[in-house]
């Protein structure tokens, strides 16, 4: 079973769509899911919104009492999740719902344990994004390097056997869960799938510079990790 899970917080000029999406992407390839809500107390009534959605949409709402963090809300998904697999992608329509039956099938047929939606491999890339974000995105994914060979090691947008995660020493800080998970998630090989990320286009974005030290501080343990030995760096992986 697929557990899809999507942290909000203040999307609910986005969330129907993306359920809208979402649910024509998966209905045509019978594959058991179920879609999980986790939103960190939205101001704009995120949550409030999902609920009268339900009456629609097949979909789990949980409503936090705070904002936790992106993070906190993907693990808070994982353990709440019954699926096998599990996929995580953020609600502001920046994530394609359609690559969903390509990243799925590549985990079931024993391609990958963990497929990320990947800007930085040929075919993928992003539209509407500012230079100041392209440039961003790119010297994050460079401070990385020393951590993984994958590509796109700060998308957002990736689907893993939940036993990736299960047992491992996840550290909920910040928004990049997913370069937590290569330095420590329990996988052998892992799989990049080209998407395009659309930049948002209804509400704000949650990038400001509290998020950018809490990444500086994720990679500084990361890095503390590997200098200890207590995180080893990943052969290069199909």
């Amino acid at each position: 079973m697929l557990s899809i899970i999507v942290p909000t917080y203040n999307e609910s000029r986005n969330i129907e769509e993306l359920l809208t999406r979402l649910f024509t992407a998966l209905k045509p390839n019978y594959t058991p899911y179920e879609v999980l809500i986790i939103d960190d107390n939205s101001p704009d009534g995120t949550a409030q919104v999902a609920e009268v959605l339900k009456s629609k949409f097949d979909l789990r709402v949980v409503k936090r009492p705070r904002k936790i963090g992106l993070a906190s809300a993907v693990l808070n998904g994982v353990k709440l999740a019954t699926g096998d697999i599990i996929c995580v992608m953020d609600a502001d329509l920046s994530h394609p719902p359609e690559a969903i039956p390509e990243m799925y099938k590549a985990i079931s047929g024993g391609e990958a344990d963990l497929v990320i939606g990947s800007r930085c491999v040929e075919g993928g890339g992003a539209t509407n994004w500012p230079w100041f974000r392209r440039f961003g995105s790119t010297f994050a994914q460079v401070l990385a390097k020393p951590v993984t060979h994958v590509n796109d090691s700060t998308s957002g947008f990736f689907m893993a056997k939940k036993s990736v995660i299960d047992g491992a020493d996840i550290n909920p800080i910040g928004f990049k869960i997913l370069l937590e998970i290569l330095a420590k998630g329990n996988y052998s090989k892992v799989k990049e799938i080209p998407i395009v990320f659309n930049d948002r286009e209804g509400g704000k974005s949650k990038l400001g510079a509290k998020q950018i030290m809490e990444y500086l501080k994720q990679l500084g343990l990361i890095y503390y990790g590997m200098f200890t030995g207590k995180i080893k760096r990943r052969k290069k992986i199909g």
